[in-house]
C-alpha cells in the first residue's frame, strides 16, 4: 500500500512535468497529422481512383507508425533519469519518504501512458470519421490488431528508453544511443539481414528467425499477415510463414517478442536504478 501511495505521488509530478513539457501535444499532433494523411486524405483521394478504402488507408498508417513510434517513445524515456539525476530533482525526490522502486514504478507509468494514450485515441477515431465521411466499412479485426502491435511496439520502446536513462548519465551520450537504437531498429537490421541472406543461402526457417530478433520486423510481420495472409511477396520465406507459423501465430508473436522484450529491459533497468549512486 505505501509503494501506491509513492508511484501516485511520483506519477502526478511527473504528470505535471510531461504537460509542461506539452509532450503529450505534440505527441497528439503528431498522431492527428498522421490519421489526415493516411485515412482522411486517403479515403478522399479512393473516391476518385477507385482503388484503395478503408483496410489500405490503415495498413498505410500503422506501417508510417512502425517508424515514429519507436523515436517517439526512445525521445520521451532516453533523458528522464540522467536528466533529474544531473538538476538535482531526483536526490530531491528521494530525499523524502519514496523509495527508489516507487520513483522508477510512477515514472515509467505516466511515460507508457502518454505516449500510449494517443494512438489509442486517434485510431479508432480516425477510422470513424472516415466511416462517417466516406460511408465505408471499419475493418475492425485489422484495426484492433493495429492498435495492439503498435501498443506492444511502443511499450517495448519505452522500457528501452528507460533503461538508456539509466545506464547511461551523459545526457548527450544518452541521445546518440538514442538515435542508435532507433536506426538499428528501424533500418540495419534490414540492410544486415539482406546482407547475411545475399553472402550465404540460408533456409527460409533460419531467416526467420533472424528476423523476428527485432521488434520492429515482428510487428511489421503481424500487420502484413492480416492483410495478405500468403505472404506472396516474401517467396520462400512468404510460404514458410503462412504454412508453419500462421496469421494467428505471428500476430502472437508481434504481440508478445516485443512485450517480453520490454519487460526484459525494463525489470533490468529497475534493478540497476536500485543498485547505483543517485549521482
Amino acid at each position: 500500500m505505501k509503494l501506491w501511495r509513492e508511484v501516485a505521488t511520483v506519477a502526478r509530478l511527473d504528470f505535471a512535468e510531461v504537460l509542461r513539457s506539452r509532450w503529450l501535444v505534440f505527441s497528439l499532433v503528431v498522431h492527428a497529422v498522421l490519421a489526415t494523411m493516411f485515412v482522411l486524405v486517403g479515403l478522399r483521394e479512393s473516391g476518385v481512383v477507385g482503388f484503395t478504402g478503408m483496410g489500405r488507408a490503415l495498413m498505410s498508417w500503422s506501417h508510417a507508425l512502425l517508424f515514429l513510434l519507436p523515436l517517439l517513445a526512445l525521445s520521451a524515456t532516453a533523458q528522464v533519469v540522467n536528466q533529474a539525476r544531473d538538476d538535482g530533482s531526483l536526490e530531491l525526490l528521494l530525499a523524502n519518504p519514496i523509495s527508489r522502486t516507487g520513483y522508477f514504478l510512477g515514472t515509467s507509468l505516466v511515460r507508457a501512458i502518454a505516449l500510449c494514450a494517443p494512438l489509442l485515441v486517434t485510431m479508432p477515431l480516425a477510422a470513424l470519421v472516415g466511416a462517417a465521411a466516406f460511408g465505408q466499412d471499419v475493418p475492425w479485426d485489422f484495426l484492433l490488431r493495429g492498435i495492439g502491435v503498435s501498443t506492444a511496439l511502443l511499450l517495448c520502446f519505452t522500457a528501452f528508453g528507460l533503461c538508456i536513462s539509466v545506464l547511461v548519465r551523459n545526457q548527450q551520450k544518452a541521445l546518440v544511443l538514442t538515435i542508435l537504437a532507433w536506426v538499428a531498429g528501424i533500418a540495419l537490421i534490414d540492410f544486415a539481414l539482406v546482407g547475411v541472406m545475399l553472402q550465404w543461402e540460408l533456409p527460409p526457417s533460419a531467416v526467420f528467425a533472424l528476423a523476428v530478433l527485432n521488434p520492429v520486423q515482428c510487428a511489421r510481420l503481424a500487420l502484413l499477415s492480416a492483410a495478405q495472409p500468403e505472404l506472396s511477396t516474401f517467396g520462400p520465406v512468404g510460404f514458410f510463414l503462412a504454412n508453419k507459423v500462421g496469421s494467428t501465430g505471428l500476430l502472437l508473436l508481434g504481440l508478445g517478442w516485443p512485450l517480453l522484450l520490454g519487460l526484459t529491459a525494463w525489470t533490468w533497468s529497475l534493478g540497476s536504478f536500485r543498485r547505483r549512486d543517485l549521482v
